[in-house]
């Protein structure tokens, strides 16, 4: 490969490793353990890959010695090949990280299954009579909830299942654990339900919002929600106090929120710029407060957000293909790719080294970064 071509390159081609699916990549998450990464697709189907780099960017980087300059050599081998399952149903199965490496699936058939790194399913923790349309697991209390999309199931041993007792018939398509496990926020129709789940499940509160909450976010610490809704923006609650605000005025559905703790920050996909605000001056009265001018804006709307665990940095896909990370409450940002096929999920590895991308045209893809880069 010449100069001018290597010139060319971009950051993605130089520092990922990408794989084509048959379809659309519609979520993705990384084990437990940071050793895999497991990609969802809209035809049913899982498909695992390595999270370990077999030609990582400090072995292919060079400074030479005359003018010190630093240059990174493109891959010489194609990426190892992904590991795919059978599909577990029509549509994009519902998945959390389980155990060490492995991952939980709800499936069409009303089972939550234990896929293993290896793509191998090795057993079924809960069984239920309707398809699974949203699981979470709480690692620390060892507890997984799965929602049929009318009820709420939770299993604290194998085989052992029990309903939630609401006096609603409301929807719940989506469910999520408080980072200690002890509390379970699901979806309810237009609004959240907060239940206690140490010991007898018990509602602490409801909450309407005004419309239907597609993505629950605990912040770190436990003390805030946020729920990006259907439309009008996104829902933010303090589940101590029974606050809630909505912050509107996204030209898109909000699909994608994310908590920073280093930033101690919240950020928000649905619009032509990534959209944060400061939680030292939480947005309760309205988009602008505590508003943090993060990356640059354009044309193109941001479908979803990803916050680095270590640093003050977010990473950002948008609907034409780009990537970039950008300095949380500044312009700067880092243009990984520029153009391509719609990002449909980003998510970083825990260590911050490794950020995972799936797209509409079923790319999926690990983006390794170099460990100068983000000092």
């Amino acid at each position: 490969m010449n100069q001018q071509m290597m010139q060319n390159l971009t950051l993605f081609e130089l520092l990922a490793r990408s794989w084509r699916r048959p379809s659309a990549v519609a979520a993705l998450c990384f084990s437990a353990d940071d050793s895999t990464v497991a990609f969802t697709s809209v035809d049913g189907t899982v498909a695992i890959a390595a999270v370990a780099d077999q030609e990582p960017p400090e072995s292919r980087i060079r400074v030479s010695g005359d003018l010190g300059q630093t240059t990174i050599r493109p891959r010489e081998k194609p990426p190892v090949p992904l590991i795919a399952s059978a599909a577990f149903g029509d549509g994009d199965p519902p998945l959390v990280a389980y155990l060490r490496s492995g991952f939980l699936v709800g499936t069409a058939a009303g089972e939550a299954v234990h896929l293993t790194a290896g793509g191998e399913v090795a057993e079924t923790l809960v069984k239920i009579e309707g398809p699974i349309v949203a699981i979470d697991h709480s690692a620390r209390t060892a507890v997984t909830a799965v929602s049929d999309g009318h009820d709420v199931f939770l299993s604290r041993n194998r085989g052992d299942v029990a309903r939630l007792e609401r006096n609603v018939t409301s929807s719940t398509h989506a469910v999520a654990f408080s980072p200690g496990g002890r509390r379970l926020a699901c979806g309810l129709g237009n609004g959240l339900s907060i239940w206690a789940v140490e010991g007898p499940a018990s509602l602490i509160r409801d909450f309407s919002l005004p419309a239907r909450p597609i993505s629950i976010r605990w912040s770190g610490d436990g003390t805030w929600l946020a729920c990006g809704l259907e439309t009008g923006g996104f829902g933010l609650i303090s589940p101590a106090d029974g606050l809630t605000a909505i912050v509107a005025g996204f030209p898109s559905p909000v699909r994608a929120v994310c908590w920073s703790a280093p930033a101690n920050a919240l950020l928000a996909s649905g619009a032509f710029r990534i959209a944060g605000w400061s939680m030292t001056a939480p947005p309760l009265d309205g988009e602008t407060a505590g508003a943090l001018e993060t990356g640059r804006a354009g044309l193109v709307l941001v479908e979803t957000v990803a916050a680095h665990p270590q640093k003050k940095l977010v990473a950002a896909g948008y609907a034409n293909g780009r990537i970039t990370v950008a300095q949380i409450g500044g312009r700067d940002e880092l243009v990984i790719r520029s153009l391509g096929s719609g990002i449909t999920a980003l998510a970083w590895s825990g260590d911050g080294r490794h950020l995972a991308a799936g797209m509409v045209d079923g790319t999926a893809a690990i983006i390794t970064f170099p460990v100068q880069m983000f000092k």
